[in-house]
C-alpha cells in the first residue's frame, strides 16, 4: 500500500545496513510515522510484546525475521530452540504467530547450522510474499459481498460498512485482511463508508484505521465502541467485516475485545457479519474457542490512562480512573460461529462451520 504516494510493505529488510528488519512504530500512529530498526530478537519481542508491532499476520511474519536475527548470533540447534520459543511466548492468543515460529523450524532443522541464516531470511520472507497474496484473495473474494449489496440498491447509494480494530495493511504485511476488500471496492469507484469503532483501550480503530482509511481516501468516521448497536437498529450500517486472530475449526472467532457484542447487534438487526482471514489464523486444533482458546490479559495502565495529542502537539499520557480503582484489561473476546455470517479467506468465502472451512481446505 502507500503512504504519501510511496509504496510500503509493513515489515522489510535492508540487506545494506547489517540485514536488520524495518517496521513502522504503530504505538506512535496516527501523529508520528516513525520507523524501528530491529538488530536482534529482542528488539523483535519487545516490538511485538509491546504493540509497537501487531496484527495476527504481521506478527507472525515480524517473528519469522526475528528468528533468523536470533541465528546471526547462534546457529546451533539449542539456541534455535530456544529463540523461537521466546518469539513464540511474546503474545498468546494470535495462532499466526506460533504458526510462523513453528513453520521457519520444520525448514531450518534439516539446515546445517552454517547454512541457517541465508535459509531463515528466505523462509521468512517467502511467509511475507504469501501473506501478501493471500490477502489480496482476500479482499478481491470480500470486493464481491459489496458488490453484491451496491447491485441490490440503487444506483449510487452509499453502501455503510463497520469494521472494529484494525485489520488494515498495517496489521499484515500488505493490502490487510478486512480492510482489503474496502479499498478495493473504493479503488472499483464503489460508493463505500466506513464505520470505524475507535476500539478501547488502545484505540487501534481511532488510531489505526482511521489514519488508513484517510491516507488512501476512503470516506470514513470514527465513532465510540458503544455506537454501532444504535446505527444498526437505524439502518445504518449494511455489513460488518472484521479480522481476526485465531479461527476454531469450528467457525469460532477470536478478535479484539468488543467484537462479540458487535457480533450480538448484528444478529439482533439482520446486519451481515462476515470475517475475514487469511487460513494462516485457522487453528485446526481447537474446537471450542470459548473454552480453549487463552485469551491475553494486558496491563492495567490501558485501560486507567489514555494516549493522545496535547494542545501543543505534543504526544502524552492521562489518566482517567481514581487513583484506587483496579482494572481488568482482557485484550480479546471470542464470537462463536453461530454469530457468524460468514468467512473470507484467500480460497474464497464460506460458513463458519467445520464443514464450510473443509470446503475450502479439503486437505484439513
Amino acid at each position: 500500500m502507500k503512504i504519501n504516494g510511496t509504496p510500503y510493505r509493513s515489515v522489510w529488510v535492508n540487506e545494506k545496513d547489517g540485514w536488520s528488519v524495518h517496521i513502522f512504530d504503530q504505538t506512535r500512529l496516527p501523529f508520528s510515522l516513525d520507523i524501528l530498526r530491529l538488530t536482534t530478537q529482542q528488539d523483535v519481542a519487545h516490538a511485538i510484546s509491546t504493540m509497537q508491532v501487531r496484527g495476527a499476520p504481521l506478527i507472525g511474519a515480524v517473528a519469522a525475521y526475528g528468528l533468523a536475527l536470533a541465528l546471526r548470533q547462534d546457529a546451533g540447534d539449542t539456541a534455535m530452540e530456544q529463540n523461537a520459543a521466546m518469539l513464540a511466548a511474546t503474545r498468546p492468543t494470535a495462532i499466526n504467530l506460533r504458526w510462523a515460529i513453528e513453520r521457519m523450524l520444520k525448514a531450518l532443522r534439516p539446515v546445517a547450522p552454517q547454512d541457517r541464516v541465508a535459509a531463515a531470511y528466505a523462509e521468512a520472507g517467502r511467509i511475507c510474499d504469501e501473506d501478501a497474496a493471500q490477502n489480496e484473495a482476500i479482499g478481491r473474494h470480500g470486493l464481491e459481498l459489496i458488490r453484491a449489496l451496491a447491485k441490490s440498491r440503487p444506483a449510487g447509494t452509499q453502501i455503510n460498512l463497520l469494521t472494529h480494530c484494525n485489520a488494515g495493511w498495517i496489521a499484515t504485511v500488505d493490502w490487510g485482511t478486512a480492510l482489503a476488500p474496502i479499498y478495493m471496492a473504493h479503488d472499483e469507484g464503489l460508493n463505500v463508508h466506513v464505520w470505524v469503532d475507535e476500539t478501547r483501550p488502545r484505540n487501534q480503530g481511532a488510531a489505526l484505521t482511521a489514519w488508513e482509511l484517510g491516507s488512501h481516501g476512503v470516506p470514513h468516521t470514527v465513532i465510540a465502541d458503544n455506537a454501532g448497536g444504535h446505527l444498526m437498529q437505524h439502518g445504518l450500517v449494511d455489513l460488518v467485516i472484521v479480522g481476526t486472530d485465531r479461527v476454531t475449526r469450528t467457525g469460532d472467532v477470536a478478535n479484539k475485545i468488543g467484537t462479540y457484542l458487535k457480533a450480538l447487534a448484528a444478529q439482533d438487526n439482520n446486519v451481515p457479519f462476515w470475517v475475514a482471514l487469511p487460513s494462516t489464523t485457522i487453528d485446526w486444533t481447537v474446537a471450542n474457542g470459548v473454552t480453549e482458546i487463552p485469551i491475553e490479559e494486558r496491563a492495567a495502565s490501558e485501560i486507567t490512562h489514555v494516549a493522545g495529542r496535547d494542545a501543543n502537539g505534543a504526544l502524552t499520557r492521562v489518566q482517567i480512573t481514581p487513583d484506587r480503582s483496579p482494572a481488568a484489561n482482557p485484550a480479546f473476546d471470542v464470537t462463536p460461529a453461530r454469530l457468524v455470517t460468514g468467512l473470507i479467506t484467500e480460497r474464497g468465502c464460506c460458513p463458519a462451520t467445520e464443514a464450510g472451512l473443509h470446503t475450502l481446505f479439503p486437505e484439513q
